[in-house]
Formats: structure tokens, sequence, C-alpha cells
């Protein structure tokens, strides 16, 4: 069997992108630590859909979702600093760690039911994935900068200041959520 350590390398080679290495490997450790509390496991991941808010015939998995956001908000960031450079520069690190980090909170947000299909379990009724998430962040020691990201990617982001690197990723995250939700069928 994998250690919990290598599965997180095969679910995230992105983590290489992260120049600091402390915060990467924070951020690996933040990951490793939402699996060993989750009854989710890499296969999972790789399997259930990246949300439960599109109806069940979704086939998007949760793995390919995260890592087009992390892609998108890490060319979205490079394009900033190329364009706007000190007027608006953008922490690569901080954007990746953050976009890496949004939604491990729904692993402790979802369970599996009888048939073995992701819903929303009783913790993920109390506490949605960006709260989960910040506490998972901060229990591995990510900077406020990183933690902000995670509390700001989704709605609940809206009733606070995004950082320049939480706007990235909110939106990285919602062009390739809302298509899904809103798109029409034709």
């Amino acid at each position: 069997m994998q250690t919990i350590k290598k599965q997180v390398l095969e679910l995230w080679p992105e983590l290489e992108w992260i120049q600091d290495e402390k915060l990467r490997l924070d951020t690996a450790r933040v990951w490793e630590t939402a699996l060993e509390k989750s009854v989710l496991g890499p296969e999972d991941l790789n399997r259930i859909p990246f949300t439960l808010l599109c109806g069940p015939d979704l086939k998007v998995t949760f793995m390919q979702h995260k890592r087009a956001v992390v892609h998108i908000a890490r060319e979205s960031g490079m394009k900033m600093n190329e364009f706007f450079g000190e007027e608006l520069p953008v922490n690569m690190d901080v954007l990746i760690s953050g976009a890496i980090l949004a939604d491990v909170g729904k692993l402790l947000e979802y369970v599996l039911d009888e048939h073995g299909q992701a819903v929303q379990g009783r913790y993920g009724q109390y506490l949605r994935h960006p709260f989960s998430g910040v506490s998972l962040a901060e229990s591995c020691g990510i900077p406020a900068e990183v933690c902000h990201i995670v509390a700001a990617h989704a709605g609940e982001g809206e009733l606070v200041r995004r950082s320049t690197e939480a706007y990235i990723v909110h939106h990285a995250d919602f062009m390739t959520f809302l298509p899904f939700k809103q798109r029409s069928r034709v």
C-alpha cells in the first residue's frame, strides 16, 4: 500500500510549481491530513464528481476540476504578472498553494453513500469546505494569505475583500463550475 505522502504527490504534481520549499511541503501536508481524516481516498477523488450541485450525470471528476483550476489560475497569474508587473503583482507561490488547497475541505464535507456515491455528510451540513479547508490549512502552518484564498474562493468570499490571488482562484474555480451548473441544453 502506498503511503499517503506518495499518494498526495501523485494527485498533485503541480506541487512542484511552488518554489518556496516550506510552503510546498506544508501544502502537501494539508492534503495528507485531509486524506487521513476523510473516508475518501485518492481513487475516490479520481471518480467522484467535483460538485454535488450539477446533478448525478456530471462526468467531470473532483481531480479533473481541481487540477484545471490550478492550471488556469497559474496561467492567469503569469499573464497578470507579464502585463501588469509591479502595478498588480501576483505572488505565484501563494496563488498556486491557494488553488491546490481551495477544495481540500471537501474531503471532510463529503462521504460515500451505500452505493459509493459522494454525498454531503453530517459534518458538511454544518461546515462547508471553505471553513473546513481553512481549519485544515491552519493546522498545518499555512500562512494567512493562502488561508484567505481557501476561505474566499467560494460564495462565502463575497463577504470579504479578496486579494488579487483570491480573485484569480475564485474566477478559475467558477469559470470551471458555472458552465456545468448553468449550461443550456440545445
